[in-house]
This record gives structure tokens, sequence and C-alpha cells, in this order.
């Protein structure tokens, strides 16, 4: 029985394995640890116009020094409602209005918060483990349909452990970026 006329797309499993480390990556990267950053803001949707826009499409985003992000509001009538999401995001920042400039001064992290940022990565990256378990389940049930239709001991064995072998990479370097933006986040 040739590859293809198997059910197990084992490209389509890695694709999704890599939208989970993506992901990932965006949700550490709206982390705050102590440093500005453009992509901090990037989460964050503003209720604009009649439906949520992020900010960057509201307005130009920038850093001009390491503890200050910069949002140029386009338009005027916006820049409360700018304010007002930043407020309600979590981020623990306090927007500064300067006409139509909004200054996000970024506090020096203390010990209590750097401890809050690492379990909220730490949730973040269980749920992208969650996300790439999943993957491997619809990997193992496509493994047992093709089983079903006719698909050999030693063909389903091999499978399984491509999925397998799939998986743990995926969860490893989970834990490495894990392991990477706790550091980060715990330096001083």
């Amino acid at each position: 029985m040739a590859q293809d006329d198997l059910d197990i797309d084992t490209v389509a499993l890695q694709r999704r394995m890599d939208g989970a480390l993506n992901a990932l990556k965006n949700e550490f990267a709206s982390l705050r640890t102590g440093r500005a950053s453009a992509s901090m803001v990037d989460p964050i949707q503003v209720d604009a116009y009649g439906q949520m826009t992020p900010i960057n499409q509201l307005g130009t985003v920038n850093v001009p020094e390491p503890r200050m992000v910069v949002i140029n509001v386009w338009d005027k009538g916006m820049i409360s409602k700018v304010e007002k999401a930043i407020r309600e995001s979590g981020l623990g920042i306090n927007p500064v209005t300067d006409g139509p400039l909004i200054r996000l001064p970024i506090p020096e992290l203390n010990e209590q918060r750097r401890k809050e940022l690492t379990k909220v990565a730490s949730q973040y990256s269980e749920h992208a483990k969650v996300a790439v378990r999943n993957v491997r389940r619809d990997g193992m049930d496509q493994i047992k349909k093709a089983k079903a239709a006719g698909m050999g001991e030693d063909d389903q064995k091999m499978w399984q452990d491509e999925v397998q072998e799939m998986t743990d990479k995926c969860i490893l370097v989970i834990d490495k970026m894990l392991e990477t933006k706790s550091a980060e986040i715990m330096q001083v």
C-alpha cells in the first residue's frame, strides 16, 4: 500500500503543530519584560468604527527609548478609545495622552510582577502543548481509520512513531521557548 493511499497527512499535522508554536511566539511577544516593544500592544483591540481593530491599524507605534512606547493615533476622535483599551488590556501600563500621542511609560518590574508574568508564560506554553497534543490525537485517529481500511500492523506502528516523534519535538521546542522567556522575564 503506497503512502498516497493512506489518509495520514504528516505535512498538515506538522503545519498545525507549527501554528501552535507561532501562536505561542506571538503570546510571548506580548508579555512585558521590562523593556518597551511595539509588539506588546499587538494583542490589544480597540472598538473603532463599529468593529474591533488592532491598535497598529489606528496609529503608528514607535519605541523611541527602552522604557517608552509611543502611539501616534491618526484619528483624534479615537484617542480616548485607544487609551481606554490600553487601560483595560491587563498590561499594567497607565497611558499618558499628549495631543495625538499616547505615551506608554514601561515601569520597572518588581519581583512579584516578574513571578506573575512567569506564571502567565507557563500558562501560554501549556495551552500550546495542549494544541500540539490535540494535533497528535487527530493524527492517531487518522492512523486508526487507515488501519480499519486495511493498513498493516507494521505501517501502523511506523506512522504512530512518526506522529509521536513530531509531537515530542514540538513539546521540546515549547519547553525551550518557555525557559528562554522565563529567564528573560526574571532578568533584572
